[in-house]
């Protein structure tokens, strides 16, 4: 199992690199650091001169990838490419345009997206299997026609339109949670994000019980399934004894590639809500035009989807005794 965690973490090496190297191009060659200080600025006629300070402000005055002036290491250490790009693989991301540390505001803001994300999603991941075994249960029936009927008009709805007809129906209407906001203090914090899980679950419930329904009848078809049938074993437990444990290999696919990524917080969901965490942090910097911030996030979400990646597999092997084997 170690050598199996090792080798996946050795193939995951090249791959960020490859992604930190195709961001690095897109940030100081597609768009220039003269055109980031031009956006910057914000001004009609911007000088040389203010082009300049904000560059040598920033360490944009360095050569790009190799500075042959230098001595030692320096000649690669004392380089744009190094101090904006491969530092980011020790997590020293720097300091945004207002001068505030993006690792300690990343630190800060990881809290409030995970208040919001991980109850949603195990919320969600319960509701979701519950609803399709229960679909799966009753396949062929009224109940299974009219809840794939139900999945299919879900999914078919923007996920805007439960943001605002929550707003409408839980806030506006009844009174019973804040519009938007956020308290991390006891049951301020519940109240607050009760109305994000809820929403953030109902807008999910199409898609994913629909996917996991289909998963459950591949299932009940095969031999195996008819074996314990005929051995005597009640549909419920057929269901959750045997379909449930082998469908959980696909559901995983899909499951833990996720989890990463909860630190990262949603980008709706924080914005319309009013949540200080990764995600409206990465609005706010898109709006901003913050290069720095924005770098980094893009950076931070990729090194958490090949995390991602390699959870998917490891579970793959905790679950499936055919992939221990191979």
């Amino acid at each position: 199992m170690i050598a199996y965690i090792v080798r996946r973490i050795l193939y995951a090496i090249p791959i960020l690199l490859g992604v930190n190297l195709i961001t690095f191009a897109l940030f100081f060659f597609v768009n220039s650091p003269d055109d980031m200080a031009r956006i910057h600025l914000g001004v009609k006629r911007v000088t040389p001169e203010a082009i300049a300070k904000w560059k040598e402000d920033r360490g944009f005055t360095r050569p790009l990838l190799y500075n042959a002036a230098a001595q030692g290491t320096a000649k690669l250490k004392d380089t744009i490419f190094y101090q904006h790009s491969l530092r980011l693989f020790v997590f020293e991301f720097g300091r945004a345009e207002d001068n505030r540390d993006i690792g300690r505001e990343i630190a800060e803001r990881m809290w409030p997206s995970l208040a919001i994300a991980l109850p949603t999603f195990l919320v969600g991941v319960l509701v979701y299997i519950t609803f399709a075994l229960l679909l799966a249960f009753f396949r062929g029936t009224y109940l299974d026609t009219w809840g794939v009927v139900l999945c299919v008009a879900m999914m078919s709805v923007s996920v805007l339109f439960y943001v605002i007809g929550g707003q409408y129906l839980m806030s506006k209407l009844w009174h019973l949670v804040p519009i938007s906001g956020y308290d991390d203090t006891g049951l301020l914090a519940f109240k607050f994000l009760t109305l994000p899980v809820v929403v953030g679950v109902v807008g999910s419930i199409g898609a994913n019980a629909r996917l996991y329904r289909s998963f459950f009848l591949e299932e009940i078809g095969k031999d195996y399934v008819r074996t314990a049938r005929a051995k005597g074993l009640s549909e419920p437990r057929v269901l959750f004894q045997h379909v449930l444990k082998n469908a959980m290999i696909p559901i995983l696919t899909g499951v833990v590639v996720v989890i990463p990524s909860l630190f990262i917080g949603s980008l709706i969901f924080e914005s319309f809500f009013g949540i200080p965490g990764l995600g409206s942090y990465t609005i706010d910097a898109i709006h901003s035009q913050d290069f720095f911030v924005v770098r980094a996030m893009v950076f931070l979400g990729s090194v958490l989807y090949i995390v991602g990646l390699i959870l998917t597999d490891i579970s793959y092997t905790l679950v499936d005794p055919r992939v221990r084997l191979e």
